[in-house]
């Protein structure tokens, strides 16, 4: 199939084009490298470009004759999205548009789209079913609940096949240790851990420890970046004029903040030091997936189970490349 990734130069679509070449797909990204490195892609398949260039998105979309869209550009730092709602709402979500309606003008029907947890907000129960109800707590979820409504919209009106993929928490590299998290600034918690590790931060912030949880830290569902795409491209490879797919993705098991950092200090051999905080605006205390429904009907199952061997992709990662894509 031929393939163009939007954010394919960021952390998880790099590592999803990676395996869509694998797999013998004939793959495009078009990043605009805000967030994206050009060392995390092939440059023969990379194409630098913003969303809101319809003329450049237009002529990328018909000179390579493209049959499907995988979707990952979008900013995606909760807290930010809190204090600067419009660089959200345009990005992720007037951009979004901008490629669905291009899309649909060359007659391409097929996309995969990153969603997120965040759609839930504060969840009623955990972990997380796709049928609970949608209420945002923050510009970032919004934005991405607007999409998934208005593909729904467009696969009854159009004829579109599409999958939403709800993440949890991506987290781990490559296990080859050659690509992984690199993003600046830095705002998942298993990269600043290791970042601390390494004497490149003075000390990791815990931000809330009294949340209803069983040791007062947020709990998250940590999910690898590797499983994350082998579940875009299962999707891509089901879809079908009027397929809407919207899945839950992670697996299944919640870690607090103090797990992570204690995992870390078990992975790594090191002391990590710690100041408590405040809570965050905008942070449910517990994210949990339940990926039933995925590994029902595509036949999904991810590979690392449990977050110590995530942290040691990551581990890996973080020790090679210290400075990210710069090293």
């Amino acid at each position: 199939m031929r393939i163009l990734v939007t954010g394919g130069a960021g952390y998880i679509g790099s590592h999803t084009v990676r395996m869509l070449r694998a797999q013998g797909h004939d793959v495009w990204v078009y990043d605009n490298l805000s967030m994206g490195h050009r060392a995390a892609v092939p440059a023969e398949c990379l194409i630098v470009g913003d969303l809101k260039d319809g003329d450049h998105l237009d002529h990328a979309l018909l000179i390579h004759r493209i049959e499907a869209v995988v979707h990952f550009a979008a900013f995606a730092a909760v807290g930010e999205s809190v204090i600067h709602p419009a660089k959200y709402y345009q990005n992720n979500l007037v951009n979004t548009l901008n490629l669905m309606e291009r899309m649909r003008r060359h007659g391409i029907s097929k996309m995969v789209f990153s969603s997120t947890c965040a759609t839930f907000g504060t969840p009623e129960r955990v972990p997380l079913t796709e049928d609970l109800p949608q209420n945002p707590i923050n510009p970032y979820g919004w934005s991405k609940l607007f999409i998934e409504k208005a593909l729904l919209d467009y696969a009854k009106a159009y004829g579109w096949g599409f999958a939403a993929l709800r993440y949890f928490n991506a987290a781990g590299a490559s296990p080859a240790g050659d690509i992984g998290e690199d993003h600046d600034p830095e705002t998942h918690l298993i990269p600043l851990v290791l970042q601390t590790v390494l004497g490149q931060r003075p000390k990791i912030e815990i931000f809330g420890t009294d949340y209803p949880t069983k040791d007062g830290t947020c709990v998250r569902d940590y999910i690898h970046v590797d499983d994350l795409a082998e579940a875009h491209i299962l999707a891509l490879g089901k879809l079908q004029p009027g397929s809407a797919f919207l899945y839950n993705l992670g697996i299944g098991q919640g870690y607090s903040v103090r797990e992570v950092i204690r995992i870390a200090e078990q992975v790594t051999g090191r002391k990590v030091p710690v100041q408590e905080g405040p809570r965050r605006p905008g942070d449910p205390a517990e994210l949990i997936a339940s990926p039933a429904r995925i590994m029902k009907e595509l036949g999904w199952r991810p590979k690392y189970l449990e977050l110590e061997p995530i942290m040691e992709t990551a581990w890996r990662w973080h020790q090679s490349h210290p400075k990210g894509y710069k090293s």
